[in-house]
């Protein structure tokens, strides 16, 4: 474990960072103790309640365990952590984990289906209504980038027409992990924009309460965005 002096204004935050990034990527082992609080004081340059803070906040994200009177120690986070890890977990080092990243377009076209469904049986006109203002704008939208952010809109409203508050989670932690990237990806998914009948199909669904068309009109939606950067992550990983 490499400590380094902290210097910037929020110690705890630094703190915090660094041993999270120590877990994440192996230099703490699993079952090991992390330095008691006096001694990352010591090295860090920092005051124990400091360092008392960002241990708290670690063990709020499941990664180590905290005994009174006695050492903590590293979890595995696969086992312990929750879907907050996700960004951080997707850009390691500067870089794209692109096996997070296959998980996350993964998850997204495995669940998005589910959602839609729910939202035709709970969302009824009300919510139909506010899909087609959006699907309105995607249809004046050029820029790919813009495409996608009134992509996600769509499914914030799916999500909340849902009333599932799971799928809720879920959706915030995807959208944090996905949005940072846009920019990105927005080269890739250009082909999409303009293609508004699948997003209509399914608010049409939403309003008639069909909860099949819904989750077939869903799938339309979200296949063609996961082939297109699955084949990136792919080209991605050919080029390594």
């Amino acid at each position: 474990m490499a400590l380094r002096p902290v210097t910037r204004r929020s110690v705890a935050d630094q703190v915090f960072d660094q041993v999270l990034d120590d877990v994440l990527d192996g230099e703490l082992a699993v079952g090991e103790p992390l330095p008691s609080e006096r001694r990352l004081a010591e090295v860090l340059g920092i005051s124990r309640p400091a360092v008392r803070e960002a241990l708290q906040r670690i063990a709020q994200t499941g990664l180590v365990e905290v005994r009174h009177g006695g050492a903590t120690t590293v979890r595995d986070f696969r086992t312990a952590a929750g879907l907050d890890l996700l960004p951080r977990l997707l850009v390691r080092t500067g870089g794209l984990d692109t096996a997070v990243a296959r998980s996350v377009i993964e998850a997204r076209a495995e669940v998005g289906p589910g959602i839609a469904a729910l939202a035709a049986q709970r969302g009824g006109p009300a919510l139909a209504h506010q899909l087609i203002d959006v699907v309105d704008a995607m249809g004046g939208a050029t820029d790919p980038v813009r495409w996608q952010q009134l992509a996600l809109d769509y499914w914030d409203l799916l999500v909340d027409g849902a009333e599932s508050i799971v799928y809720r989670l879920m959706f915030n932690s995807l959208r944090t992990a996905y949005e940072p990237a846009l920019p990105a990806l927005g080269a890739l998914l250009a082909a999409e924009v303009g293609q508004v009948e699948p997003y209509r199909l399914l608010a049409d669904a939403v309003r008639a309460g069909d909860a099949a068309t819904a989750r077939a009109a869903a799938a339309r939606v979200l296949t063609p965005t996961a082939e297109a950067l699955l084949a990136a992550l792919d080209a991605i990983g050919d080029e390594r």
